[in-house]
């Protein structure tokens, strides 16, 4: 696709408008013991990756000293987040503020909370169009454009967090995903990943696929896809509009992250049940994309430093998703809510259809074509091995409490 087709088709396969009024709740906290170089180039699947001894003795990048001949640049950062988000909006935080701290302030770069400079599902078209020179963002908002985005932020019943990087950093995924980039005139890199994510919050029980039947539902990307073949109504609402949406009925269920995420939005004062697992996305990244044509007037030196940043923004997310999701959600379990798991009958029903849907998708778009095979090749492989170690041991840690 053409960017200039691109940038015409853009509103019709996305949706618009973010009207987001949650107060800022402050910054994450600075990581200690950053990297200090950027993540060895990816490898494509079943090639070796470099050496260890080769990613810990590589020079880190240097900041510029003072007088240096690097030009002082300014940019900005769109992202589809509240600011009231302060994990997930923390994505795009940690970047800009370690960019700026490598450079010795001479690449400064200004985040903005969605709706602020364009609509928070808009990302991707305005990175593109240059209103802005990058932006930080969930790919999959944009498979109306390209089914193949959906690859690159998680695909149903696909990879987990840890799976996910590996991919991404070691199985080929990150080249993939650039050169599906380079249709749009942008180069992304991960900056963030939630985890698995939870199954959304129900206004009724659900146990069976009948119960699914003209269910409205906020959910966006593939897993939409999935759950309308199920018989499910989606709509693809940002996340400062979904409280409004589920406490008045406008929608009977919406998914959005986890506990954390979830409670600050208040969807515990909207909906009584909360399913898990969140199969459409079980390790989802988050993405900062740049406008190529600026990422390729950048000196080198500032290239590295964005890698680095990003690779610290992935890191930094997940963990700190993972180290406060089980507080809130004790807290929700606290208030009464009911915490259900996703019948047998709904996730199988859910997972052959997703796998038609690929199917269908690989028919339809070139760029899916050539990335879903070898991405379900490195996902069987991947998956036996944790079924092999990770499985018996989380298996028995949870049969044997001590």
């Amino acid at each position: 696709m053409k960017r200039r087709e691109f940038l015409r088709g853009a509103a019709a396969g996305v949706a618009g408008g973010l009207g987001l009024t949650l107060a800022a709740c402050g910054q994450p906290p600075a990581v200690t013991n950053p990297p200090t170089q950027a993540p060895a180039a990816p490898t494509a699947a079943g090639e070796q990756p470099p050496a260890p001894a080769a990613a810990t003795t590589a020079p880190a990048p240097q900041a510029p000293a003072q007088g240096s001949s690097l030009p002082a640049i300014e940019w900005r950062m769109g992202t589809s987040w509240p600011v009231g988000l302060d994990t997930i909006y923390g994505g795009a935080t940690v970047v800009a503020e370690r960019v700026t701290e490598l450079s010795n302030g001479m690449f400064k770069i200004t985040t903005f909370p969605a709706g602020e400079l364009f609509p928070g599902l808009e990302v991707l078209q305005n990175v593109s169009q240059g209103t802005v020179e990058c932006g930080h963002t969930a790919l999959y908002y944009y498979v109306g454009l390209d089914p193949a985005w959906g690859i690159a932020t998680a695909l149903p019943f696909g990879l987990t967090a840890q799976q996910q990087n590996s991919w991404l950093y070691h199985g080929g995924g990150e080249a993939a995903i650039n050169k599906l980039g380079q249709n749009f005139g942008v180069i992304c890199f991960a900056a963030g990943n939630t985890g698995a994510q939870m199954g959304g919050w129900f206004r009724r029980e659900i146990n069976t696929v009948s119960d699914l039947q003209g269910l409205k539902m906020r959910i966006p990307g593939l897993g939409a896809q999935v759950m309308q073949r199920l018989g499910v109504v989606t709509q693809t609402l940002p996340g400062g509009e979904i409280f409004q949406a589920l406490s008045t009925g406008a929608v009977d269920a919406a998914e959005w992250v986890g506990a954390y995420d979830d409670e600050k939005l208040g969807l515990p004062d909207a909906a009584d049940f909360y399913y898990s697992p969140g199969w459409w996305e079980p390790g989802p990244s988050l993405h900062v994309v740049i406008n190529l044509d600026a990422w390729n007037k950048l000196p080198k030196e500032y290239q590295s430093f964005m890698r680095v940043a990003a690779w610290e923004s992935n890191m930094n997310m997940l963990a700190k998703y993972d180290a406060l999701n089980n507080d809130a959600l004790d807290r929700i379990v606290t208030k009464g809510k009911k915490l259900k798991v996703y019948s047998n009958e709904i996730l199988n029903a859910a997972q052959k259809a997703a796998f038609e849907l690929y199917a269908e998708n690989e028919a339809k778009s070139a760029a899916f074509k050539e990335i879903f095979p070898s991405w379900n090749a490195f996902r069987q492989k991947i998956q036996r091995w944790h079924q092999t170690n990770e499985l018996p041991f989380n298996l028995f840690v949870r049969d044997n409490p001590i």
